[in-house]
């Protein structure tokens, strides 16, 4: 089964950034994602990108501020945040689209202050 660890997160002002990165065991899903979970909340999905990267897509919460990569040389997957807002604290996990139940990580805090 693949180990996903997640990387990157910290606390920020809101309107900062960060980088997040996702590093896998071995090969990573066809298709990848990024989830989050905030306090007292359910996980819900955040972005994911295909194989190729050609394809890509967003929660219209995140829509025009985050960007997800990916690097396949490196069984790496990135998610750029920008113009952080307080609603995006929450842990960062990265997972296959569907997410697999085995492969997931202890994820990633990202604080935003406001």
């Amino acid at each position: 089964q693949v180990q996903l660890v997640e990387s990157g997160g910290g606390l920020v002002q809101a309107g900062g950034s960060l980088r997040l990165s996702c590093a896998a065991s071995g090969r990573t899903f066809s298709t990848m994602g990024w989830f989050r979970q905030a306090p007292g909340k359910e996980r819900e999905f955040v972005a994911r990108i295909s194989w190729s990267g050609g394809s890509t897509y967003y929660a219209d919460s995140v829509k025009g501020r985050f960007t997800i990569s990916r690097d396949n040389a490196k069984n790496a997957v990135y998610l750029q945040m920008n113009s952080l807002k307080s609603e995006d604290t929450a842990v960062y996990y990265c997972n296959g689209v569907p997410p697999r139940k085995d492969s997931w990580g202890q994820g990633t805090q990202v604080t935003v202050s406001s």
